[in-house]
């Protein structure tokens, strides 16, 4: 598949080799951290009642009294952010889901991503660092996308892409509504490929695109 990267750069050619499908025995299923950090950010920004007003509306209030710690379903992290949406607005959602991915991405950091290899790719050029990057985060992708595919276009910019991203399935908007993922996707780039990176979503489902698409400047 052949695509078109944002602001008139060269096309990116995404390689099936490049390309992770999430593990059958877990398709349908995402990382507790995004619930677990959604409700964080909601608590700091908007307080302990508002943020059960959302999380009841989104039918997930006992994951306030009981917070998840194995994976949960996709459709629950899917109807949390649409909830968002509804009850906050689209700019101040999205700052949440912001500040949502940023937390996933300190968590990350933090107990996920061996301390050797974060040493190790902080050393290597970025492009070379990118790409060693984007093939772990393949590996897991069954983490975070769910029943979606994970896959990546190596270059500058970097391309990453989620097929079938369950955050935006039966979403209709005008922008993006991805910047949970972009978030995190910014936080592990900025820490081990280059401090200088950005993530934008360049293409959304929710939107009208065929996958969720975003590209990694530094």
């Amino acid at each position: 598949m052949v695509i078109s990267a944002a602001h008139g750069d060269a096309p990116q050619r995404w390689h099936a080799a490049n390309t992770v499908v999430a593990h059958a025995e877990v398709a349908g299923r995402i990382g507790p951290n995004a619930i677990t950090r959604v409700a964080e950010a909601l608590r700091e920004r908007l307080g302990e009642e508002e943020t059960a007003d959302v999380f009841r509306a989104a039918g997930l209030a006992t994951y306030l009294t009981s917070a998840p710690e194995a994976m949960v379903v996709e459709e629950e992290v899917a109807r949390l952010q649409a909830q968002l949406r509804a009850s906050l607005g689209a700019t101040l959602a999205a700052d949440i889901s912001r500040d949502a991915g940023r937390r996933t991405g300190d968590y990350l950091l933090a107990h996920r991503i061996p301390k050797l290899a974060q040493f190790v790719l902080k050393w290597l050029p970025p492009a070379t660092a990118a790409k060693i990057l984007a093939n772990a985060i393949g590996r897991h992708a069954w983490t975070f996308a769910g029943s979606g595919t994970f896959s990546f276009a190596p270059g500058r910019p970097f391309g990453l892409s989620i097929g079938g991203c369950p955050l935006c399935r039966d979403v209709h908007a005008t922008q993006s509504a991805c910047d949970y993922y972009a978030a995190t996707f910014e936080r592990i780039f900025t820490a081990l490929v280059s401090r200088r990176s950005v993530v934008t979503e360049t293409d959304c489902i929710a939107s009208g695109g065929d996958a969720c698409r975003f590209r990694v400047d530094w």
